[in-house]
């Protein structure tokens, strides 16, 4: 209740507008992922929709006083080494469910530098989980933030894409410059 007023205040003082409705649960993409600020924009989100997420963020950030806060807002440290590992963990919880909605937050991208593709881990957790993907965003040229579309991943990577790129096709996020193309090295 707390993060969601906090959430709402910062959304209005911002002037910015909520678009979507947060999911009941499965994987959010949110992208483009161009700075450190992305992290925070996709917590109030979430928050402005009441939902508590999970969010995947690169393991080195877990050191000292800043990995408690970041486990304390949702975040599980990913080793970019064994990200099979994660993915596959992050499924098995998933299929248990704990009684918690499963939303787990990531940039497919993966770094908040441009570069050549996306990960495909989103695709094959939905897969493996039969959860939804939700496309994700902040967009500051139009003061837009909030949900896209929701969809199942299938076996057709080329059409799952198709899907993210029509909908971040006139996303930019704070530094247009460092987000990659939607593409998987699967479709090279």
């Amino acid at each position: 209740m707390i993060r969601q007023r906090l959430a709402r205040t910062v959304v209005r003082l911002m002037r910015y507008r909520m678009v979507g409705d947060v999911p009941p649960s499965g994987i959010l993409v949110g992208a483009p992922h161009t700075s450190n600020w992305d992290f925070i924009t996709m917590l109030l989100v979430m928050w402005h929709g009441g939902a508590h997420p999970r969010v995947l963020v690169k393991k080195q950030l877990f050191k000292g006083p800043l990995g408690w806060v970041l486990k304390a807002l949702g975040g599980i440290p990913l080793d970019r080494d064994n990200a099979a590992g994660v993915v596959r963990d992050l499924a098995d919880e998933a299929k248990r469910g704990d009684g918690e909605p499963f939303r787990l937050i990531l940039a497919a991208e993966g770094t908040r530098s441009r570069g050549e593709y996306w990960k495909s881990g989103f695709l094959r957790l939905s897969r493996e989980t039969g959860l939804p993907i939700t496309l994700a965003f902040f967009e500051p040229p139009t003061r837009t933030m909030g949900f896209g579309p929701t969809f199942h991943a299938t076996d057709d990577v080329t059409a799952d894409m198709d899907v993210v790129r029509a909908f971040y096709a006139d996303k930019h996020g704070i530094k247009p410059k460092n987000a990659t193309p939607p593409r998987l090295r699967e479709e090279a």
